[in-house]
């Protein structure tokens, strides 16, 4: 799959990433994971915890799929709203999701700061708009949720607002400790830790074959050599969909800038995330180089070659939109991008188990929330794998029905 194209920043970050080996024999272990990038490396994180056997095999240089345009605003709150997915699952299922990304959010600070690469973790607070009226009463629909639960929030009028930044709009929740945070590091530094605890990792290593036995599966690379496992966790992102098609999936095409390095954020209080009502929407971050983060104008189409080209254009209008929220800050455009954006019908990411693909998990970590989505299901596979079950396994199973959820 052609994930992306453009210019890119966050491989100028670290420009010395790690060389892993490429695998030229045959070997096993107890836990094969398909895919080296966030999701991969998460899974491997948290299996090293455990007393398994662990191989990690990337068919590209590790980091250079999705994770490397990955924008990593890392928050609780996704595409589909918190009361959108109460009407969904109903509330004890959308609450528990939630609190389970807030739960991964703390987990990936405690990770980051035991690294040998710093992975630029910080925590940010979020500004969520209204863009329009409609926006103003999903936010009220939002915040009693919120509130209900114990999330730290407050409701934010136009003069509130106003006080704050240099734009005026008619409401907005105020939420606290989200994140932001460097995903390329954060992907090397986790895989520099699970070498440490002998997980083996590969890169350069394509898969082009597969026989399942009854006490696991073996795995083939395009150089002949055999991966045989008890478990095999396919956490390819969206090249996933390649190894097995799933229904509740949707493709689409997103687009980013990241601006020149700015002098002064003074009229950006707290350098908050800042994102908006509106579907698709705009939203922007800020690095620790003084850049800004600049995402969205998302579209549908599924061709590279239609993405690609539209992409000088989004960057210009992405950067309209940031001159419209903040005229003061001077800012054009040193990187860009478009790029495959997947997210799922029913809005949130998945865990697949198919009777085709035995002893194999696939890891759908789809949503505008990869990171903070992977390090939960990540979580949850460990437990799934080490002990048998996880308690939240059913709330991501791919044949989770949300009628059944609103009957609990």
């Amino acid at each position: 799959m052609d994930l992306k194209s453009g210019k890119f920043y966050w491989e100028t970050t670290l420009p010395n990433t790690t060389t892993y080996s490429i695998l030229e024999e045959d070997i096993c272990c107890d836990v094969l994971i398909i895919g080296g990038g966030s999701s991969g490396a998460q899974c491997a994180y948290y299996l090293s915890e455990t007393d398994l056997d662990v191989v990690v095999v990337d068919k590209r240089k590790i980091g250079t799929g999705s994770t490397s345009v990955n924008t990593a605003l890392i928050q609780y709150l996704g595409d589909k709203m918190l009361f959108e997915l109460v009407n969904t699952f109903g509330e004890k299922t959308a609450i528990h999701h939630t609190k389970l990304c807030e739960e991964a959010i703390n987990d990936m600070e405690r990770t980051s700061q035991m690294m040998d690469i710093d992975p630029e973790f910080y925590r940010r607070d979020s500004l969520y708009y209204a863009s329009d009226q409609a926006g103003v009463e999903k936010l009220n629909n939002e915040l009693y949720y919120l509130q209900k639960h114990n999330f730290k929030v407050d409701y934010l009028t136009e003069r509130q607002i106003s006080e704050r930044y240099p734009f005026k709009k008619e409401a907005a929740l105020y939420l606290y400790q989200d994140g932001e945070i460097n995903p390329l590091k954060y992907n090397h530094g986790l895989l520099l830790e699970v070498q440490k605890k002998g997980v083996r990792v590969f890169e350069k290593t394509r898969i082009n074959g597969k026989q399942f036995q009854k006490d696991g599966a073996t795995f083939f690379t395009e150089n002949g050599y055999s991966i045989k496992a008890r478990h095999v966790i396919i956490a390819a992102g969206y090249e996933g969909l390649e190894f097995k098609q799933e229904k509740n999936a949707v493709i689409s095409s997103s687009y980013a800038v990241v601006t020149n390095q700015v002098e002064s954020f003074t009229d950006w209080y707290k350098q908050t995330l800042i994102w908006e009502t509106a579907r698709p929407y705009i939203y922007m971050r800020t690095t620790k180089d003084n850049r800004v983060i600049i995402g969205g104008l998302d579209d549908n189409t599924t061709y590279a070659d239609d993405r690609d080209s539209k992409i000088m254009h989004k960057k210009d209008k992405l950067i309209e939109e940031f001159n419209k929220l903040f005229p003061t800050i001077e800012v054009y455009p040193e990187y860009y991008l478009g790029a495959f954006y997947g997210g799922t019908h029913d809005g949130l990411p998945m865990i697949g188990q198919y009777d085709e693909f035995p002893n194999c998990y696939f890891l759908f970590a789809y949503g505008d929330n990869g990171l903070v989505y992977s390090g939960v299901m990540a979580k949850i596979l460990k437990d799934v794998i080490a002990k048998g079950a996880h308690s939240a396994m059913s709330l991501y199973h791919q044949s989770r029905s949300a009628a059944a959820f609103n009957k609990k």
